[in-house]
């Protein structure tokens, strides 16, 4: 079970996806644990449970126990969080954001992993989930942190070659029905 087995699941009609995913797979700006965070993550978030399993078995042997769990808690507050920002945003009523919050996000302020990783997973969750107001929340996080607009840009690579993936695989399942 790993990446390669995930691509094996893609169709010719999506073989662009398919290279893009080994190609992502082999990602150098990012560091492993950036890359494979980003990969985990961004499975989670994609919501297929073949993807999620795929990718998990791939990250399995790369990540530490605390960064695998860091990506996960990304994945889970971002599901939140997007939701929350991404209304903000769209709503007339401005006053819905200067209200508090109200909502428990203590993750973010320990992660357990460098804060930049956990904001650059951040990011590629928001990029799935399109919430405009984190992602220039978590780019600004990271480039202060010196990530450069190569590996924010490796990082939502991965997410969207993740999510058409589990677009690919749903819609292959769905017919298959």
């Amino acid at each position: 079970m790993s990446i390669d087995a995930l691509r094996d699941r893609i169709p010719d009609y999506a073989k662009d996806i398919r290279l893009n995913l080994g190609s992502l797979a082999g990602e150098t700006t990012l560091t492993d644990q950036q890359k494979y965070g980003t990969f985990l993550a961004s499975a989670l978030a994609a919501r297929n449970a073949t993807v999620i399993r795929e990718i998990s078995a791939e990250v399995e042997d790369k990540l530490s126990p605390e960064a695998a769990n860091a990506a996960k808690a990304a994945a889970a507050i971002m599901a939140m969080n997007n939701v929350y920002y991404r209304s903000l945003h769209l709503m007339s009523e401005k006053v819905y954001g200067t209200l508090p919050a109200k909502l428990r996000m203590n993750i973010l302020a320990n992660p357990g992993v460098e804060k930049a990783d956990f904001e650059l997973w951040s990011l590629a969750v928001s990029a799935i989930n399109g919430c405009g107001l984190c992602l220039d929340s978590h780019e600004k996080v990271v480039r202060k942190a010196g990530l450069t607009t190569e590996q924010v840009q490796a990082a939502i690579r991965i997410a969207s070659a993740v999510h058409a993936a589990a677009a690919v695989i749903d819609s292959e399942e769905a017919l298959a029905a």
